[in-house]
């Protein structure tokens, strides 16, 4: 039987049909219609809810005997979805989260080390837990329990909210590609996963300079840098002569060194974020030795990826071998050493130190936070300085760190409602 044309867009949409499997019409030599047992009947599945899609497809759905008023309801639905416009393909919810997931993913572009980080991410936390889940069957009580069970892992927090970033990605992607109504992680019951209560503790000046004394000559100037500029490590090692700006006092960073799928490439700062720094007259000066014990080297390198455009830097820290600075051979050589010989992690018996985590080098851009926001400089310099993508994730991260009002308050306070010194005498009119 054939079901009726698609409506024209903007007019109310054709009702569905219910066919019934069982019985058949049968027209006589008379004319007459008698409605008679087909010969399925009384056999499998006896109506079937058929309509047409708005992409001009039959579709259809079957429900067993006693069931019609189910058939019903759920073909009136469909036509309610389809005159909102919002009607989705049934077959489409049937896919499930891995599955349009690894779509997902073969789909990205950009950075290679960010696909492979995600990739790893899902496949290790996301698709174990909600991977055979079909998209149509999502409820935010299912993301809630997803939450839960990646605060229960024992997972640090940030982490747990990246997994959960990129769960909330490929839902996103998925209402956007009629695959499901709704993104569950946006509802207002679903709440990011606990980030925990550690907070930043920043290094006093005497373990800056005790760490820089313990640091090789060839590395000193790295500590100067990161604790008085507030550079990153990849950018620290992919720091090059054209970005000193020794007359202005001021430093551009514009790259950084980092391994691409293990291949090491010139890139932009994290996020993109190109910046300008104050350079303080200390950290020139050892700069400026520093070129001179060790002058800059040309090194070429692909630029964002394995394969890409060679770009070629003069970077002022190299290898004793005039090639670039490996990271893990920095960190494992000479910063973990560093820190052992001044008594910040255990000294071990071997190469393999203690992981340090909380004091890698990263620990000298909380010193330099530490030190802008004690003087009283802005969140929004301060975020511009460290390169983050807006003021409110240096709050979020350093808040803790500034003057306390109340300290502001009781000064200011004091001040004004401390007794004046009265007025000079003045001679009164009168008789002397």
């Amino acid at each position: 039987m054939a079901l009726p044309s698609p409506s024209p867009k903007g007019t109310a949409f054709m009702a569905g049909h219910i066919q019934d499997r069982w019985y058949k019409t049968e027209t006589d030599a008379n004319g007459k219609t008698t409605r008679v047992k087909s010969d399925r009947y009384g056999t499998g599945m006896r109506y079937r809810a058929r309509y047409i899609a708005p992409d001009g497809t039959e579709k259809s759905k079957s429900f067993p005997d006693g069931k019609k008023r189910l058939a019903e309801e759920w073909l009136a639905r469909i036509e309610a979805d389809m005159s909102r416009g919002q009607y989705i393909d049934p077959k489409a919810t049937r896919m499930t989260f891995q599955e349009f997931g690894e779509k997902w993913l073969a789909s990205q572009s950009g950075d290679p080390n960010t696909k492979a980080s995600m990739t790893s991410q899902l496949r290790l936390h996301a698709f174990p837990r909600i991977g055979a889940r079909s998209l149509g069957a999502f409820q935010p009580s299912h993301i809630r329990e997803f939450v839960t069970q990646l605060e229960g892992s024992g997972m640090s927090g940030s982490y747990a909210r990246v997994i959960f970033s990129n769960v909330r990605a490929i839902l996103s992607a998925a209402v956007e590609d009629g695959y499901m109504p709704r993104n569950p992680c946006t509802s207002r019951t679903v709440t990011l996963p606990e980030m925990g209560a550690r907070r930043v503790v920043p290094w006093l000046p005497e373990r800056v300079f005790a760490v820089r004394s313990a640091m090789v000559d060839r590395f000193r100037p790295m500590v100067d840098v990161g604790a008085g500029c507030g550079m990153r490590q990849g950018e620290i090692l992919g720091l090059s002569v054209e970005e000193l700006d020794f007359g202005n006092g001021t430093l551009h960073v514009v790259q950084q060194l980092k391994l691409s799928l293990s291949q090491p490439v010139f890139a932009p700062p994290k996020g993109g974020k190109l910046r300008d720094v104050p350079l303080p007259e200390p950290v020139a000066d050892a700069l400026r030795e520093h070129m001179k014990l060790f002058p800059p080297v040309e090194i070429t390198l692909p630029w964002m990826r394995a394969g890409g455009q060679p770009v070629t830097k003069r970077l002022i820290f190299t290898g004793p071998l005039g090639s670039h600075v490996w990271r893990t051979s920095l960190n494992e050589d000479h910063w973990k050493p560093a820190l052992a010989k001044v008594g910040v992690i255990p000294k071990a018996k071997s190469r393999e130190h203690t992981a340090a985590r909380e004091h890698g080098m990263h620990a000298l851009r909380h010193f330099y936070a530490s030190v802008l926001l004690d003087a009283g400089e802005s969140i929004k310099a301060v975020s511009e300085y460290l390169g983050h993508s807006d003021p409110g994730l240096t709050l979020k991260v350093y808040a803790h760190l500034m003057p306390s009002s109340r300290d502001r308050a009781r000064k200011a306070l004091g001040r004004a409602l401390r007794p004046q010194d009265p007025p000079a005498s003045r001679p009164t009119d009168g008789p002397e």
